[in-house]
């Protein structure tokens, strides 16, 4: 398994990336055999210190947590605790996944952007005609985001791994763009839009 440890905007000494590197060998390898590599990225916020740690699986699965403290050595064991902890919940699941998928999971690239958050709606007058650019934010970054082919119970696992609040995928079952989501009462949403053959 590869192990990548990289600072951003900081200096990451060879004490603390043989430090990341072991946490992360022994338990990536412990609940995840199947892991094809880790990566740990280590930043600054403040007086604090940010350790990101995401591992991708031979399935096309992809686990992720962050980690936050005022000490470095302790941000990162942080990060790496909670990442054990989530694939110690799915350690069954991903070995029934792998067993199940003999391919990694097929997804493609869909464009992604980030919004300017400070954006404000120009003030309109209620009585003239509304314009095309009524709201327009300014882009500032493009990117893009797999979408990968998941059946819904997957898709749960996938956004779990990578602790995320939305996952947009294909339902293998369908054929069709879903998306499940963390609601605010804890439980887990999904959206399966009607297709336009069966709108009307």
């Amino acid at each position: 398994m590869r192990i990548e440890v990289a600072g951003r905007h900081i200096d990451v000494g060879e004490a603390l990336r043989t430090h990341i590197s072991e946490r992360l060998e022994e338990v990536v390898l412990k609940y995840a055999a199947r892991a094809t590599d880790a990566r740990a990225t280590v930043s600054r916020d403040g007086h604090m210190y940010v350790c990101d740690c995401t591992t991708h699986l031979s399935t096309g699965m992809k686990a992720q947590a962050s980690g936050k403290a005022d000490e470095v050595y302790a941000a990162c064991d942080q990060a790496v605790a909670r990442l054990e902890k989530q694939l110690r919940r799915y350690k069954r699941r991903l070995k029934d996944h792998h067993h199940h998928r003999s391919e990694p999971i097929p997804a493609f690239d869909a464009s992604a952007y980030v919004l300017d958050a400070a954006y404000e709606e120009p003030q309109v007058d209620v009585e003239s005609e509304a314009t095309d650019n009524f709201w327009t934010p300014a882009v500032i970054a493009e990117t893009t985001q797999p979408v990968a082919r998941l059946t819904v119970g997957e898709a749960v696992m996938q956004m779990e791994l990578a602790h995320a609040n939305f996952l947009l995928f294909v339902n293998d079952g369908v054929g069709r763009l879903n998306a499940v989501y963390r609601r605010e009462d804890g439980h887990i949403g999904w959206i399966d839009p009607v297709s336009s053959d069966t709108a009307s």
